[in-house]
């Protein structure tokens, strides 16, 4: 069955909200790495890059990035790499977890970002 015709839009709807959170996650990355002086903060916008500039934050080598392709342990590893982003900007390492709660985690970006 064609769901197009029972939800008209559906899609439209969900690519808006894709880019408009793409959006707030590169230019809140791009921030988080302006705080910590960090290199090249143009990357946040480029996926791919922007896990490396995350990596950079951290102060961790281009070879840290490996496992986020390696599937389960890339989620643990976002909330480790979230942990030394927050210690990058004098927020507790803790908050990496928050990376881990559905909905809540949209936040966290922001809140490195944008808190003094």
């Amino acid at each position: 069955m064609d769901t197009g015709l029972l939800f008209p839009g559906f899609g439209i709807s969900h690519l808006f909200a894709a880019l408009v959170f793409y959006i707030y996650f590169a230019y809140s990355l791009q921030v988080i790495a302006a705080k910590t002086q960090t290199a090249n903060v143009w990357m946040a916008w480029i996926p791919i890059l922007n896990l490396l500039l995350m990596v950079r934050i951290c102060r961790l080598s281009g070879i840290a990035l490996i496992p986020f392709f390696i599937p389960f342990i890339n989620i643990i590893y976002a909330a480790y790499i979230w942990g030394e982003i927050a210690f990058a900007v004098n927020k507790s390492k803790w908050l990496g977890l928050v990376i881990l709660v559905p909905i809540i985690n949209l936040v966290l970006p922001g809140y490195l970002a944008f808190s003094d």
